[in-house]
């Protein structure tokens, strides 16, 4: 039996007046919720996506939001030229950049066995060392600055084994082991950097590349016995970005209902 997911929660300002870079936010995922939520909050938001249709949508979106078109930078975390673009873009339109939520991926699935070098060097090369380009590329303006928040995206699947998953799981457990050697490099400048770990949230895209039969099983482990919402892991992460977790650095929050 599955609980309905509760109302959209309404915004109470936690970014106001700050600038917030979010990668991978075009689409209907995790990145775009996001991106929204950020702006609801108050935030000044930069959007980041290799897609550059969907990130011209998206940006569509926020300006409604906003009240003001946001910077949207086309940019492939793979490619170090890109990522500094899409810094330098930012700094040149706001001056500073106050959080980075770090949330570019890729996912796919493969048995280790049959799996290629070119399979897992991609995923990898995206979602760890993706966010590793840009972790770094905030930290070197932040920490000038002494003063930021960094929120990366993990998964459970760092913690937990699915079979067909074991590049993804590496590199969100890279991720997570990252976001904890980051934090320790940059609490002396004030900055912070935690993660979140999300389970299942359920959009479109998603379903595209994962089977129903899967999405079932995954969806029955969850305690609510339904998946999330993008918006309810947005929320943790505007959280993380915010003051109101000024205390927490280092950390890896899990946004599930799922227990082994």
């Amino acid at each position: 039996m599955s609980v309905t997911a509760p109302p959209y929660v309404k915004a109470h300002q936690l970014l106001e007046g700050k600038v917030v870079m979010v990668t991978a936010a075009a689409g209907t995922g995790i990145g775009y919720s996001t991106a929204q939520r950020c702006a609801e909050e108050g935030a000044t938001v930069v959007i980041s996506d290799i897609h550059e249709r969907r990130l011209g949508e998206a940006a569509e979106k926020l300006e409604a939001v906003m009240g003001r078109r946001p910077v949207a930078v086309l940019c492939n975390v793979t490619v170090q030229a890109e990522v500094d673009r899409l810094f330098e873009r930012t700094l040149a339109e706001h001056g500073h950049l106050d959080a980075l939520i770090n949330n570019a991926g890729l996912g796919g699935t493969a048995t280790i066995v049959d799996m290629t070098d070119e399979q897992w060097h991609t995923v990898l090369d995206v979602t760890l060392t993706g966010t590793f380009r840009c972790l770094r590329a905030a930290l070197r303006h932040m920490t000038k600055r002494r003063s930021g928040s960094i929120v990366n995206n993990a998964s459970v699947l760092g913690w937990r084994a699915q079979a067909g998953q074991a590049h993804y799981a590496a590199a969100k457990a890279g991720v997570m082991a990252l976001t904890r050697s980051a934090a320790m490099e940059a609490a002396p400048s004030g900055v912070r950097v935690n993660a979140v770990a999300p389970s299942l949230a359920m959009h479109p895209f998603l379903e595209k590349v994962t089977t129903k039969e899967l999405l079932a099983e995954l969806t029955q482990r969850e305690a609510f016995g339904r998946a999330a919402e993008p918006w309810e892991i947005a929320n943790v992460m505007v959280f993380l970005a915010s003051d109101y977790a000024s205390y927490m650095t280092g950390e890896i929050v899990s946004v599930s209902s799922q227990h082994p």
